[in-house]
């Protein structure tokens, strides 16, 4: 499992900080938010893996309008 990158990044309002964080989700592809995703699960239980349940995921595309 991959390891998430630490960034601070200083803004001048919570406006502009909302909006650069919306627009680097936009940037990650579907893949990076499932590991993303995978990632934070093993940090809050680390013995999921060992329960014997099969982690499955399915990325679908969504029509945007």
């Amino acid at each position: 499992m991959g390891c998430m990158e630490k960034v601070v990044r200083h803004f001048r309002s919570w406006e502009e900080a909302e909006e650069a964080e919306a627009l680097e989700d936009m940037k990650m592809s579907p893949e990076q938010r499932i590991s993303i995703v995978l990632e934070l699960q093993e940090r809050m239980f680390p013995d999921a893996s060992k329960q014997g349940f099969e982690r499955v995921c399915r990325v679908t595309q969504f029509e945007r309008g």
